[in-house]
């Protein structure tokens, strides 16, 4: 028996394990033959400590190559990794530990103290992964084992409908739910975008995604491993690494805010990027304008392409072919696409905007310990609704007008305009609020909060009032004090309207 993602997704290594894996900027160098070791020791400690198949591993970590392999450890060791956003504020992460009951929570040594309570509680085993602090002493306690850890591992076997990951995903009406992705959700998309976007294993792909998302762990790491390609593997998106870089890097995945900080450095030229086979923008919607300059300025069009946390990858714009700017292209191999009626269901032809529903093997497997919502979600043929709203052009380009539920999406980033909202009516002072996403010519959107408040309320003051109860990406740029919040004859709150007025307070396109 195989663990069905670990062993595919080594599969090309193994078969060149002297072939360099990852390049990181302190000069240090990994080959597959180290994932291999690496991954086993880390395995090893992670057994050690209780694991068996089916538990889960939390982990808050900043990006490092460790923390990559400590994902590909909890995979090989038949465990479900749960990646958290480093901006979680402690509340947070006390109600992602309680929801999803991991066995080994994984975080910062400058964390541990304050988290221990909170993963005690949880009744998860607290470790630390990350570097020894030259002030305070802690030390990565994940580290130390490892080092002393056996390097070889019996890899674990799964089946591809075992969970693989939970990544989680905030609601509209409440807080997050963990979306459960399979051994076969993830394999199937890492198969079906190395050969949709032609990696191979003369690959080189400056990676400057974070890896608690979906986009960097998933889309960017599992399709390059799996081509047995590498990875310039760098701690965040800094334009001057990434200018550095590029020159030994053959691809490049990115979020709009990326390109439209790469355009306004005087660096970005046709000579720098003439050897680049492909750039990829997704996460959030690419500007049309923001495609054109870019293509001026180089000489490459950005390939973009539409997916979510549920889903991975559905759709991209062709590797070889026309890149639409303001399309997402065409659903992948494997994954059919269509449009329906928001509320009956009914579906559209081409041409008419809908909801977008998708179905296929990179579909997640519902909600964690959520059945009912899970059954909401989906359609009786299996089609997942996804709440975004598009439409499909007479040549079959998927277009994205909107989404669904007021999503905002900043920096590549969600942000559920609920869980901003919650947390800004329990505020002294504050009647309500409604919380709109406008335009913001970096972010590509930044998050407004409209208050209504029984009593006078700075808006600085309630700026600051956030600033430890949420995640930094999810606080308001601005607060606008309103009389009332405009409602419909059914009394919902007409956003729209609010995006209307508010549209240019940030200053976007």
């Amino acid at each position: 028996m195989t663990n069905t993602l670990f062993d595919a997704l080594l599969k090309k290594g193994r078969e060149n394990p002297g072939r360099r894996f990852a390049l990181l900027p302190d000069g240090r160098k990994f080959s597959y033959g180290d994932v291999e070791t690496v991954s086993a020791r880390f395995a090893n400690v992670l057994t050690d400590l209780g694991l068996r198949p089916g538990d889960r591993v939390a982990v808050q970590v900043e990006k490092s190559i460790e923390a990559l392999m400590l994902y590909l450890a909890t995979v090989r060791a038949g465990g479900v990794f749960l990646p958290l956003n480093t901006a979680y504020t402690p509340a947070e992460i006390e109600y992602f530990l309680t929801d999803a009951g991991p066995r080994i929570f994984v975080c910062d040594p400058k964390k541990r103290e304050q988290l221990a309570p909170i993963a005690e509680k949880a009744g998860a085993a607290i470790e630390t992964l990350g570097f020894r602090s030259s002030t305070d002493g802690s030390a990565s306690s994940l580290s130390e084992k490892v080092l002393s850890a056996d390097e070889t591992f019996a890899t674990v076997a799964r089946d591809p409908e075992d969970l693989a990951a939970i990544l989680y995903t905030s609601g509209t009406t409440g807080r997050s739910k963990g979306a459960m992705l399979s051994h076969a959700n993830l394999l199937s998309n890492a198969k079906v975008l190395q050969e949709t976007w032609g990696f191979t294993e003369k690959d080189e792909l400056l990676h400057a995604l974070p890896i608690f998302h979906t986009h960097g762990l998933f889309v960017a790491s599992n399709t390059v491993t799996i081509a047995g390609g590498g990875l310039i593997f760098l701690p965040k998106f800094d334009p001057d690494a990434v200018f550095e870089y590029l020159p030994q890097a053959t691809s490049m995945m990115g979020v709009p805010t990326f390109y439209t900080r790469l355009l306004a450095d005087e660096r970005l030229n046709r000579e720098l990027t003439a050897h680049m086979r492909l750039f990829t923008s997704g996460s959030a919607p690419l500007l049309a304008e923001t495609h054109r300059a870019f293509e001026t300025a180089t000489g490459q069009r950005i390939l973009e392409r539409y997916g979510m946390t549920e889903t991975n990858m559905n759709t991209s714009n062709p590797y070889e072919g026309e890149r639409r700017a303001g399309t997402v292209g065409f659903p992948l191999e494997g994954t059919e696409l269509r449009i329906a009626d928001p509320e009956s269901g009914k579906i559209l032809p081409r041409g008419e905007i809908g909801v977008i529903e998708v179905k296929g093997p990179n579909v997640f497997a519902g909600y964690w310990q959520m059945p009912e919502k899970t059954a909401s979600e989906f359609r009786d043929d299996g089609f997942f609704i996804t709440g975004d709203l598009g439409f499909v052009d007479a040549d079959g380009y998927v277009t994205i007008v909107g989404r669904g539920k007021d999503l905002v999406i900043t920096g590549g980033y969600n942000v559920y305009p609920k869980e901003v909202e919650l947390v800004i009516d329990e505020l002294p002072g504050v009647v309500e609020s409604a919380v709109i996403g406008v335009p913001h010519k970096d972010f590509g959107e930044g998050v407004v909060g409209c208050v209504v408040a029984k009593e006078p309320l700075e808006e600085e003051a309630v700026i600051a009032a956030l600033k430890d109860k949420l995640a930094r990406f999810k606080q308001p740029k601005r607060i606008v004090f309103v009389d009332e919040l405009p409602r419909n004859t059914m009394g919902k709150v007409q956003k729209n309207v609010l995006r209307e007025e508010y549209k240019d307070l940030l200053g976007g396109a």
